[in-house]
């Protein structure tokens, strides 16, 4: 066993006289007799003997060295193999750390860029906002501006426009002719915002009592002012009092003037004696100082229309220009509460619409002041 050959490595055998195998040339022969143990014992061995116990305790020395070689290396691979564990599970944790990140990251920059789309879109339609209001304000001051100035060129203090001055006026003409002197289809006599919050004088001795149904119909369109004729308000309104008041033998014209109504571009202007047509449409069709252009009936003429900025116009009669003054007073109503300018109460407002309407029905039926 590997502890014999162990044992006789650490303890060599003492050597006494030996003969060799096979004996070769120059070899002396010794005496057998030789040397002899501690115990006396002699122990003869053969040089084959010796060197192949050299051989083995070699081989074993070698197998140790080399276990031993294997068992350090092992060592050092398991140690590596740990450390690289302990590499690759730290890398892992950077890694998932990283991503964990990166995901706060791209969530916080997509919560950032939804927030700010929102408040850019919060910001746009608060500017398309301010931008409309602008707009209708500019449009009412260009309305006002466009009423000086005919009242600039209609009138002058030597010679000053009544119709288009009620002071000037006695007071029960100034009265009945409130709200019907003016150039502009909506603001040429200058009416401004501040007498139109001023509530109307209820007619003396007269009783009133509003109609639910009517009344439920303007409160629902006070509550969204509009112009859109398909409203219950306003499509009763047209039915009963515009379609008729504006509904004149001819049948054209009186298309083109309702248009121009509801677009706010038709301009009344008074008429000077012997004043000839002008523009290029022929006398007949535009009437003159003794025949109105929208009845066909000889009549005379104190005012004329223009269409926008047509150039051509229409002489028209006392009796049809009450009708289109008295709708011309209703649009501007309705304008003036659809762009904020009227500071009533809701049921002020609707009397003095109905009021309105009250015009309308005498101007259809043919009752006018004198002075038209």
């Amino acid at each position: 066993s590997q502890v014999g050959f162990e044992e006789e490595s650490q303890n060599p055998p003492s050597v006494g006289h030996w003969k060799p195998l096979m004996p070769s040339k120059g070899d002396k022969e010794e005496p057998e007799g030789g040397c002899q143990d501690a115990g006396g014992v002699p122990e003869p061995q053969s040089t084959e003997q010796l060197n192949v116990s050299r051989l083995r305790s070699s081989s074993v020395e070698i197998r140790e060295k080399g276990s031993e070689f294997l068992r350090d290396e092992l060592h050092k691979a398991q140690k590596e193999l740990k450390l690289k564990d302990k590499e690759c599970e730290r890398l892992s944790k950077v890694r998932e750390q990283l991503e964990q990140e990166l995901e706060e990251l791209t969530a916080s920059l997509f919560e950032e860029a939804h927030k700010m789309v929102r408040e850019a879109n919060t910001k746009q339609a608060a500017a398309e906002k301010q931008l409309r209001e602008a707009r209708g304000k500019i449009d009412m001051l260009q309305a006002e501006v466009t009423a000086l100035k005919t009242l600039v060129i209609t009138s002058t203090p030597s010679s000053p426009n009544r119709e288009l001055h009620p002071q000037l006026q006695s007071p029960s003409k100034a009265g009945f002719r409130k709200g019907h002197g003016r150039n502009k289809s909506t603001s040429s006599a200058v009416v401004s915002a501040a007498s139109q919050s001023v509530a109307p004088e209820p007619a003396s001795r007269e009783c009133k009592e509003a109609d639910s149904i009517l009344f439920a119909e303007f409160q629902a369109w006070k509550e969204s002012p509009t112009l859109d004729k398909s409203c219950s308000f306003l499509d009763r309104i047209y039915r009963e009092d515009v379609g008729p008041c504006l509904d004149f033998p001819k049948q054209e014209l009186s298309e083109l003037v309702r248009v121009a109504v509801e677009q706010n571009t038709l301009t009344i202007e008074p008429v000077a004696p012997h004043t000839v047509p002008v523009g290029k449409v022929a006398a007949e069709e535009c009437g003159g100082p003794k025949k109105c252009a929208l009845s066909g009936l000889p009549r005379t003429c104190k005012h004329r229309i223009m269409l926008g900025d047509s150039g051509n116009y229409y002489y028209i009669s006392p009796s049809c220009r009450a009708r289109i003054t008295a709708v011309c007073n209703f649009f501007t109503y309705i304008r003036y509460i659809q762009q904020g300018l009227v500071r009533q109460d809701v049921e002020l407002m609707y009397w003095e619409v109905m009021r309105l309407r009250r015009e309308m029905s005498l101007a259809k039926l043919g009752f006018y002041p004198s002075e038209m």
